[in-house]
């Protein structure tokens, strides 16, 4: 059996009934934040670049050609790939993992601890947030249909909290569940699970929705209502639709026509 056959969901294929709300039935839709809320490319890419930099200026060793793959971007595009460390690792993991890799590129421990302390930095959460559409406008039209929003994001929460202040809707999620929450990170079903919770419901009248496998899995893990990826970030349609209900382009084909 094959990973995909293993991942592939077992019961009703939502995606295939064309004329349903994929959203009947729901009381809580929780999103992915970067690639589904926002634009993720804008955001990863160019960290990864500037993080090359540093480390480079830091060390004194060419570390960007093997940091590209080991996060997992496209150095020619930019682009992070939907299985790649970048789509869906904590901060914190993708720290531990850099400094790692310095150090056997001849840095030392001692040395690469203390160039990724200098190198790491976090991408501005509120001047590279763009909204992969007006999202104030979409989550007011969603409410007629579900009562309630959630995020659950691999980002950690100062991040989070400052991006949706930013973009408006804060006020719209109800809970968070983020990185440096003290709970296992996708794409185990804990996120789900702690909201669903935390808010009083059950995840089979949950619905998730992400751009990334791991958002697919955590979803499919935790027994989700409706698992739902979209195209907007890392994933594309080959790589989710084996593990999705249904497969949007966007989290704006979610508003009625």
């Amino acid at each position: 059996m094959t990973e995909l056959q293993r991942d592939r969901p077992t019961g009703p294929r939502h995606g295939h009934l064309s004329t349903a709300d994929p959203l009947d039935g729901i009381d809580l839709l929780i999103f992915d934040k970067d690639g589904t809320l926002i634009e993720f490319h804008l955001m990863w890419g160019p960290w990864v670049e500037e993080l090359a930099v540093r480390l480079e200026a830091a060390t004194g060793l060419p570390v960007r050609e093997g940091l590209y793959p080991l996060l997992g971007v496209d150095r020619g595009t930019r682009r992070v790939e939907a299985h790649g460390l970048m789509a869906a690792t904590p901060m914190r993991r993708l720290r531990e993992v850099v400094e790692s890799y310095v150090s056997d590129a001849g840095a030392g421990p001692a040395a690469a601890a203390e160039a990724v302390t200098s190198s790491w930095h976090a991408p501005d959460p509120v001047g590279l947030a763009q909204p992969v559409t007006d999202l104030k406008e979409l989550l007011s039209a969603l409410r007629r249909r579900v009562p309630t929003f959630a995020v659950a994001t691999s980002d950690d929460r100062e991040p989070t909290e400052r991006t949706l202040a930013a973009l408006g809707i804060a006020g719209e999620m109800a809970a968070l569940a983020c990185a440096d929450d003290g709970i296992r990170p996708k794409p185990a079903p804990d996120p789900v699970l702690h909201l669903c919770s935390a808010l009083g419901t059950t995840p089979a009248r949950t619905a998730v929705i992400g751009d990334s496998p791991a958002d697919m899995r955590m979803a499919r893990a935790a027994g989700a209502g409706r698992v739902i990826g979209v195209l907007s970030g890392v994933g594309d349609r080959a790589t989710l639709e084996p593990l999705a209900d249904l497969v949007l382009d966007s989290i704006a084909d979610l508003a009625p026509a």
